[in-house]
């Protein structure tokens, strides 16, 4: 494993300027771990910007087939990433080392798929209407369009993981993938960690000889702003906070050149529990959503935080059980005192409402956060009480009881836009429910029955987005294959020669890829 060095990659080379120094922290003990990090200077962003902006027109320009190979080479390099590399997250970040494992090889495994999708060709979006030069009252000429990457995109490394949300995680992965080059902004809580996938990334760039400029990063606190008002940057990828995304959001639109942010945000992630589920199976579910909100110390983003169940002798069973359980769940450290302080003030608004009462928990105490279980009156959320759309970053879950599917329906209207909503039921709690299912489709980008938010497959099919203030943008995913098309735009070629045009819309086809071709799916050559 390369040692560490703390400058910042600005085209292919390192660059310290600035006098700022930061240090990362043993998440346990918060003792400061060896070595510093330089924050970039204002200097240092342009020049990061300026150098994917010049890589842009290059890197685009190649086949899919050679941005598939970068993609694969990155992925083996993460995948040699040795015992240090993992050692070093974990303290960084006070993950186990098994979640560890399996999140790097999800990132390897990202950047694999991503490279599936550049060979299969699907991405380009080909579209051809060939000229029709006899049609009446006016000839039709010939037009043809496909999608390109849209330009150099800044990318903000999340919290709660270090390497499937970070440095070359999802959003880096389908940007690259799309001919866009990066700029990521190094995550304060683990810069080690993006020093040592950094250098992954770069080493995978020079074996197969991407431009100069194609991945860059910067350190430090309060360079964002300067990174996302760069005229050079084109997009925005974000997970994080309502605040932090809020905030991107702003300035993105208050550019001379407004551009797209794809932030993911907020979500409570509702879970419903319907009547003959918890007949049948009461303990069972309250064992199993227990673990679902204690998993990973509740630092997921598809976290169950609201609870709703019909009142009924079986949910006051259930309540009782999960109640039980989560009091027997130990309490784990937390990525870092900042969620920690973050997680505690949470808990002590909900402690401090009138209207909503503490069900089991130890008290908040020491260097660790304790998982905790509240109730709240119905009343509240039909009302809006905005406490309740809140997400609490942390082990902790919210309950309400309600009196009726209609009063359920209520409740459901009254909730803002999530990544996931939830049903746990039986067969005949779902008879007749088109229009409860309906309800969910406007509120959720992802619909799970019997099932917990918490593990989000990566694959085709997969959306990880939602209504505001799940995401900034509802039509997009950031996990999955159709992350891609975030960084895309169409292109319309009219009367142009076929060899002037992309290849995947030539009349030879030298690709083979699926076109729509007059209305019709094919990937013959055209004659």
């Amino acid at each position: 494993m390369s040692s560490i060095i703390g400058l910042n990659y600005i085209a292919g080379a390192r660059s310290g300027a600035g006098d700022i120094r930061l240090q990362s922290v043993d998440a346990q003990s918060g003792e400061p771990l060896p070595g510093f990090f330089v924050q970039a200077t204002d200097a240092e962003v342009d020049a990061a910007a300026q150098a994917a902006a010049s890589a842009y027109p290059t890197y685009r320009a190649l086949s899919a087939l050679r941005r598939a190979e970068f993609l694969d080479a990155i992925a083996e390099e993460l995948d040699a990433l040795g015992d240090d590399f993992i050692a070093t997250v974990c303290r960084e970040t006070a993950l186990p080392n098994a979640r560890i494992l399996g999140e790097l090889a999800r990132t390897s495994g990202q950047m694999r798929l991503f490279a599936k999708v550049l060979r299969r060709g699907d991405f380009h979006g080909a579209r051809i209407d060939r000229a029709m030069p006899d049609r009446k009252p006016l000839p039709r000429p010939d037009l043809r369009q496909c999608r390109m990457g849209v330009g150099p995109v800044a990318v903000f490394g999340a919290s709660n993981f270090p390497l499937a949300f970070s440095t070359a995680g999802g959003d880096t992965a389908a940007a690259l993938a799309a001919g866009c080059p990066v700029v990521f902004k190094a995550h304060s809580g683990h810069m080690a960690t993006a020093e040592l996938v950094a250098d992954a990334i770069l080493r995978a760039a020079g074996q197969t000889a991407m431009p100069d400029g194609v991945f860059n990063m910067i350190y430090g606190g309060g360079v964002g702003e300067r990174l996302v008002k760069h005229s050079s940057i084109q997009a925005v990828g974000f997970t994080g906070s309502l605040k932090g995304g809020r905030a991107l959001c702003e300035m993105a639109a208050s550019r001379k050149q407004p551009i797209p942010v794809f932030a993911e945000m907020s979500s409570i992630n509702p879970m419903l529990l319907l009547p003959r589920a918890l007949q049948q199976r009461g303990d069972q579910i309250a064992t199993e959503l227990a673990a679902s909100v204690v998993q990973g110390c509740g630092q997921l983003c598809t976290n169950p935080g609201l609870i709703i169940g019909i009142r009924s002798p079986e949910f006051s069973s259930f309540l009782d059980r999960l109640a039980s359980n989560i009091a027997d769940q130990p309490a784990q450290t937390m990525l870092n005192a900042g969620t920690l302080r973050s997680y505690q003030a949470g808990i002590g608004r909900l402690h401090a409402h009138a209207g909503i009462s503490h069900l089991a928990g130890q008290a908040q105490q020491g260097s660790q956060a304790f998982p905790q279980l509240f109730q709240a009156d119905v009343n509240l959320l039909l009302e809006g009480e905005e406490l309740l759309q809140e997400e609490v970053f942390g082990p902790v879950s919210v309950v309400v009881e309600i009196d009726s599917r209609k009063q359920l329906q209520q409740a459901l209207s009254a909730l803002q836009g999530q990544l996931t909503v939830t049903l746990i039921a039986e067969p005949d709690d779902l008879e007749n429910a088109g229009d409860l299912i309906a309800q969910l489709e406007q509120m959720a980008g992802r619909l799970l029955v019997n099932g917990y938010p918490t593990g989000v497959e990566v694959c085709d099919a997969m959306v990880h987005g939602g209504p505001y203030p799940a995401t900034s943008d509802a039509r997009g995913t950031s996990v999955g294959t159709l992350a891609i098309d975030r960084f895309l735009r169409p292109i319309c070629y009219q009367n142009y020669p076929s060899d002037l045009l992309p290849e995947a819309l030539q009349d030879a086809n030298p690709l083979g890829i699926w076109r729509l071709i007059d209305g019709h799916s094919c990937k013959e050559a055209l004659v």
